[in-house]
């Protein structure tokens, strides 16, 4: 599965066979991006699909030099279990 990037919408997408699953950010100061909501149809969760989208969200942050505040419980815990990223977190 594809995960597309939708800049003006600030979200991350993959289009599954039961629906859409996406990652919402919100730009949150200069530098900084809030990675505030993670959405997977209840069909496709446990394949994941929601860590592919930290995944793409993580290597956005990195790749525009931006530092994110992880406020979806998702995102927090899957920073908590890559811990090579954590360099990203907001203080």
């Amino acid at each position: 599965m594809s995960i597309e990037h939708d800049r003006d919408a600030h979200r991350f997408t993959s289009v599954a066979p039961s629906g859409t699953a996406i990652l919402a950010y919100a730009p949150a100061g200069a530098g900084v991006v809030e990675l505030y909501s993670t959405y997977v149809p209840h069909a496709e969760r446990g394949k994941g699909l929601a860590g592919r989208l930290v995944e793409a969200a993580v290597e956005y942050a990195r790749s525009e030099g931006l530092r994110i505040i992880p406020s979806c419980w998702y995102v927090a815990q899957w920073i908590e279990q890559h811990p090579e990223h954590r360099d990203l977190l907001s203080t």
